[in-house]
C-alpha cells in the first residue's frame, strides 16, 4: 500500500485527492489542512456579500465525507510544523495541540497563497480585511451588515479589488478604490479594455482614487482613515486586495523556487525532490504564450495541475499542456476576458507583438438586443503566432476567448484565423464577424 499525503485541500490538492483516489488502488490518500473547511470557492465571494446570489452554501462544492467515503483519511484544523523530507515525515499538530507524525512515500503540496499585507503603520486596528477563505468573506459580509459601517476603502484594483468593491457599493455603502497603478486590472488588459471598466465604476459611483499609494492606517481601535501620498479619506472599513504571494513556508528552505517563491516544478508538477509534488498557487506553470516557466494563480490552473499531479503521484506519466491563463470579470453588467499576453505584458517579458483592434455590433443592426464588442488580438512581431486576446462586452462573449486559448497553445497564427470557418445567424453574430474582421486587419 503507498501512501500519498496532500497538504492542502483546496483547489488543487482537492483535484489531486480525487484523482488518486477514482483512479488507482493500493493508495492510501492522507488529507492534512489547518482550516475547518475545503472546497471554497472564493470567486464566489463577492457575489455573496453583494447579495446577488442567496447564500455561501453552493460555494462548497465538495466536503469532508465525500472523501472519507472513497478512503481517504483527513485531517482538518490541522497544522503542519514541519516537513522531514528526509526521513519522508510531516509532522503535525491537531485542533486540541496533540502532535502527531504522518510518514509519506509520495508528498503533495497544496498550500496555495497567503495575502500580501503591506506593512504600514495601523495595520492591526480593527475593521481591517483581507479577502482569502471562507471566513475573511464572513467578517467583511458581516461588517457591512453593521450599524455605523458606511464608507468602504477597497486597496488594490485586480480582479478581487474591483468585485468586492462592486458588491460594496451594491450593499448601499460609500466605496473608495485605491491602487498604486494608474488604472484597474492592469495585469490582464491593456488601456483600451480597463479605460471601460474605470468608466463603469465611476458611473455606479465608486470613488477612484488610482496613482495612489498607502501609507498609513489611522483609528484609536479601529480603522478611521486612509493616508496615501496624496491624501487622508475617513473610512470605516478596510479591505485589502493587494494580491497573493506563494505559501512556500514548509518547503522554502529545501525546495528549489522560482524568483517570486513558488515552488519549482516541472511539466509533471515535480520539484527538486523527486518524491515531492507542488500544485496550484504555491507552484510555477508554464505559459504556452510566454513558452517558458510562470507564476499564474488562478483557480482553474490549480486544479488541472492537481489533476497532472494526481495521475503522476498514481504511477501514470501525464504531462501538463501548459496554459494560457484565460480569465475573466463582470463587473455591473460589463463584461471582460482575456488569456495569454497583453500587450503591454508582452513588452515587460521582452517579446516583441503587434495587435490587431477591431469594435463592432455583436449582432446584425436590425437585430433589437444587441451591443458593442471590443476585440483585441495580440501576435508576435516574427512568427506571428497568437500570443493573447482581450474582449469586452455587455453581451456574454466568453466562450469566444477559449478558441483564442486554444490558438496559443497551439501555436496557430494571425493569418490562420484570417479565413477561419465562423457560421452566422442573425440571432448569434454578423456575416463579418469581429474575430475574422479583427484578424484580417492584422499587418
Amino acid at each position: 500500500m503507498y501512501k500519498r499525503q496532500i497538504v492542502g485541500t483546496n483547489h488543487a490538492g482537492i483535484a489531486a485527492a480525487n484523482t488518486l483516489l477514482d483512479n488507482f488502488e493500493d493508495q492510501e490518500v492522507v488529507m492534512i489542512d489547518r482550516n475547518n473547511n475545503l472546497s471554497y470557492l472564493g470567486c464566489g465571494t463577492a457575489l455573496w456579500v453583494g447579495r446577488q446570489i442567496d447564500s455561501y452554501e453552493n460555494l462548497f462544492y465538495t466536503k469532508r465525507e465525500d472523501f472519507e467515503a472513497k478512503g481517504a483519511k483527513i485531517s482538518m484544523e490541522t497544522t503542519v510544523d514541519r516537513i522531514d523530507y528526509d526521513k519522508k515525515e510531516v509532522h503535525c499538530i491537531d485542533k486540541n495541540g496533540e502532535a502527531f507524525v504522518e510518514s509519506y512515500d509520495k508528498l503533495i503540496l497544496a498550500t496555495g497563497s497567503v495575502p500580501i499585507s503591506p506593512k504600514v503603520p495601523g495595520r492591526d486596528l480593527k475593521n481591517i480585511h483581507f479577502l482569502k477563505r471562507f471566513q475573511d468573506g464572513q467578517a467583511v459580509d458581516q461588517l457591512l451588515s453593521t450599524e455605523g459601517i458606511n464608507k468602504v476603502a477597497v486597496i488594490g484594483a485586480g480582479y478581487i479589488g474591483v468585485e468586492i468593491a462592486e458588491a460594496a457599493k451594491r450593499r448601499g455603502k460609500d466605496v473608495l478604490l485605491f491602487d498604486a497603478m494608474e488604472r484597474s486590472l492592469p495585469s490582464y488588459y491593456d488601456k483600451w479594455f480597463t479605460d471601460d471598466m474605470d468608466a463603469i465604476l465611476q458611473e455606479h459611483e465608486i470613488e477612484l482614487h488610482f496613482g495612489e499609494l498607502a501609507l498609513e492606517y489611522k483609528g484609536a481601535d479601529k480603522v478611521e482613515s486612509i493616508v496615501t501620498d496624496k491624501g487622508e479619506y475617513g473610512v470605516d472599513l478596510v479591505i485589502n486586495a493587494i494580491g497573493f504571494l506563494p505559501n512556500n513556508e514548509l518547503g522554502k528552505e529545501y525546495l528549489e523556487l522560482f524568483k517570486n517563491g513558488a515552488y519549482l516544478v516541472d511539466r509533471h508538477q515535480q520539484t527538486s525532490d523527486p518524491d515531492v509534488y507542488a500544485v496550484g498557487d504555491c507552484a510555477t506553470i508554464y505559459s504556452n504564450a510566454l513558452q517558458d516557466t510562470t507564476y499564474i494563480a488562478l483557480a482553474t490552473n490549480a486544479v488541472r495541475s492537481g489533476i497532472v499531479a494526481g495521475y503522476n503521484v498514481g504511477g501514470v506519466g501525464l504531462e501538463s499542456t501548459g496554459v494560457q491563463g484565460s480569465n475573466g470579470i463582470s463587473i455591473f453588467g460589463l463584461h471582460m476576458v482575456s488569456t495569454g499576453l497583453s500587450v503591454e505584458a508582452a513588452a515587460k517579458n521582452g517579446i516583441k507583438v503587434k495587435y490587431t483592434d477591431f469594435e463592432d455590433l455583436q449582432r446584425p443592426g436590425f437585430m433589437k438586443e444587441n451591443a458593442t464588442v471590443k476585440i483585441r488580438i495580440v501576435y508576435e512581431e516574427d512568427s506571428r503566432r497568437v500570443v493573447g486576446a482581450q474582449l469586452s462586452s455587455t453581451e456574454d462573449i466568453s466562450a469566444v476567448i477559449h478558441m483564442f486559448s486554444l490558438a496559443i497553445e497551439e501555436q496557430v497564427t494571425i493569418d490562420k484565423l484570417k479565413l477561419l470557418d465562423i457560421f452566422f445567424l442573425p440571432h448569434f453574430n454578423q456575416p463579418y464577424n469581429y474575430i475574422t474582421m479583427a484578424a484580417l486587419g492584422a499587418e
